[in-house]
């Protein structure tokens, strides 16, 4: 069937198609309503239905047999490696469990998770969701105050942790955070702590080691799944934080748990030998959605990598790919565009043959990362495929795909995110609010109601909810990108609205101006923000970084710009750096570029990846000025 097909069978009967889905998964009682659309925009699908997730990810494939395939491949910062059945997983989640219960964790309680990327981590969210309780996962790589905010909004009682962990070689020593994050809360909060470094770290009355409460619970400890109502949350993700107070994004257990199924089964197809090298942390959505619970209810194979993409060297993903035969991968663009920089020999080294489908999400990917993947790890062969996928952390991951090996195979169109998916009706809207003109920029909105994909509400602020995703468009969900769709409905996301550069009347969005800038082959990346002008009001100010081994100057990206662009593309200032400020998901932080062109506050940092980056930009400012003669 094609996604077209699937599409339209979602519009015509949305109710009838969502509950034939559903009806692949197990529920211990049926839904009394396929949708509560009552109280927009508040929508809960399969009202009454009660199920869980860990049932259906875990023990509905042990149940049926196939305990014994691998469920997690992981392979560790220091080279060892683990491989779990669905049965080991099963029994691990279980003992987690009883762990939990033991230390107060049931139904409705929220638990933080603050974990590197580890077996133990996956077994930590299925076991909470096995109690009927609430994960809230916090990326391993924040700090102190990012860890505490969070436990503080979620009013978790408990943070499941590690001692320390790995990353480029050196140790991080997350519960030294997690204590100092609890301190900061000003009450109790328990901790559950896995061994995976072995450094000495203070364990207080009411922490435990996890390794000692396993022994303690034996390895045959079962505990039976809380039946969840489908509309009782399931987890809650906070934003990033890149324009403010993270919002507590609220997922329900039941509509997020079919969305991740059959989204998952359309694009990716898994087939009995099939191995998913899924790279986002879990502390993101599609970690959530890519690295655990999607393949894990499709019964596929996921493969995890603990560490960075170039530690130990940056042949890493191509060398595990080659070991395992990875049929299918997900990678950032970011992640992508820094092994650019080393070169395309590290690929060429391995065997890669076995790829079928590389996925980037997480910000746009860009022409020259999707031709430089195409060429290097697909090779140009005709059954491996490079595409995009448009999603937020509020829509459970992507809902635009170009096509997908589970339907009737991949159509992708260079710099598309795909079209809409069953149920998603995507428009793009003017300043106004009236539909756009295919191929005519404008706001990208969704239109009601939303399907199981879509979040309920954010945590304890319902009216946050309303306000930042619901008042911009009455009637829409605003999405908050910048975009047009083809005559033939493919969509082109070109950034975040708030970034969109208006000059001398004309809108160029941040997507299209830097991938002109990175078809220069001395550059790597780059990003552009708008500065004042007094003639046209706004002009662009370019950051580059050029490739390892070259050299590029300002004046040779101006004309190249010019080139590419034409003269509407007016160039105040291009900056040369070695790195651009970005948050830990990899989404350049275009309002601390701006910032510094201002000379205003840069803002909350405490999800920015490398603060040595800030001052990079400062550096490169100031060093342009002075060469002006600006001061």
């Amino acid at each position: 069937m094609s996604l077209g097909d699937l599409w339209d069978r979602s519009l015509r009967d949305p109710e009838g198609f969502w509950q034939s889905v559903a009806g692949e998964l197990y529920w211990r009682r049926r839904w009394e309503r396929p949708l509560d659309g009552e109280n927009p925009p508040f929508y809960r699908w399969f009202v009454g239905g009660e199920t869980n997730m860990a049932y259906n990810a875990l023990d509905r494939h042990v149940e049926g047999g196939r305990g014994n395939r691998a469920a997690l491949i992981w392979v560790g910062s220091n080279g060892e490696s683990r491989v779990l059945r669905y049965y080991d997983l099963y029994s691990l989640t279980n003992r987690m469990a009883r762990v939990l219960s033991d230390m107060g964790l049931g139904r409705g309680d929220r638990a933080v998770i603050y974990m590197p990327m580890v077996p133990e981590a996956a077994a930590a969210m299925l076991a909470v969701a096995r109690l009927g309780a609430v994960h809230s996962v916090v990326f391993s790589g924040f700090g102190v105050q990012a860890l505490a905010e969070r436990i503080r909004d979620a009013d978790a009682g408990l943070v499941i942790t590690a001692d320390a962990m790995y990353r480029r070689g050196k140790v991080i020593r997350l519960k030294d955070i997690v204590d100092e994050a609890v301190a900061r809360v000003g009450r109790p909060v328990k901790a559950l702590v896995y061994r995976r470094v072995g450094t000495d770290v203070r364990m207080g009355p009411n922490d435990r080691w996890l390794h000692e409460e396993l022994e303690r619970v034996g390895r045959r400890a079962y505990v039976p799944p809380t039946w969840v109502r489908s509309e009782e949350p399931l987890f809650i993700l906070y934003t990033s934080g890149t324009t403010g107070r993270p919002k507590g994004i609220t997922h329900l257990h039941g509509q997020y748990m079919v969305w991740a199924y059959a989204h998952v089964k359309w694009l990716f197809g898994f087939g009995p030998n099939d191995v998913f090298f899924s790279l986002p942390d879990i502390g993101w959505i599609n970690g959530h959605s890519y690295s655990t619970y999607g393949p894990l209810l499709n019964g596929a194979t996921v493969l995890w990598y603990e560490d960075a993409p170039d530690h130990p060297d940056p042949g890493v993903w191509w060398r595990i790919v080659d070991e395992y035969a990875a049929t299918h991968m997900w990678v950032a663009p970011t992640a992508v565009r820094l092994l650019m920089k080393y070169g395309p020999e590290w690929p060429q080294r391995y065997d890669l043959s076995s790829l079928r489908l590389v996925v980037s999400a997480g910000e746009i990917l860009g022409v020259e990362a999707w031709r430089w993947l195409n060429e290097n790890v697909c090779r140009g062969r005709q059954d491996c495929h490079v595409i995009e996928t448009w999603g937020q952390t509020e829509n459970s991951g992507f809902i635009t795909a170009p096509g997908g090996l589970g339907l009737d195979g991949i159509q992708y169109r260079l710099g598309s995110v795909g079209k809409p998916y069953p149920g998603i009706v995507v428009e793009v809207l003017d300043d106004e609010g009236r539909r756009a003109e295919p191929r005519r920029k404008g706001h990208v909105a969704i239109r009601p109601p939303v399907p199981p994909a879509f979040m309920y509400t954010v945590w304890g602020d319902p009216d946050r909810y309303v306000k930042a995703y619901w008042s911009r468009f009455p009637g829409y969900y605003y999405t908050g990108d910048y975009g047009y769709m083809d005559e033939e409905g493919y969509l082109y996301i070109l950034g975040r609205a708030d970034d969109v550069v208006k000059v001398a009347g004309h809108r160029l969005g941040p997507a299209e101006i830097e991938n002109a800038v990175a078809s220069h082959p001395a550059v790597a990346e780059a990003a552009v923000v708008s500065t004042s002008d007094p003639v046209r009001g706004e002009a662009l100010a370019i950051f580059v970084v050029p490739k390892a081994g070259t050299s590029v100057g300002p004046d040779e990206v101006r004309e190249h710009v010019r080139r590419e662009l034409g003269p509407v593309a007016v160039v105040s200032g291009v900056y040369i750096v070695d790195r651009l400020p970005r948050t830990r998901t990899g989404k350049i932080m275009r309002r601390v570029l701006r910032a510094v062109l201002e000379g205003g506050d840069v803002g909350d940092l405490t999800t920015l990846e490398d603060e040595a980056s800030v001052e990079e930009v400062q550096r490169a400012v100031a060093e342009l000025r002075a060469s002006l003669g600006r001061g």
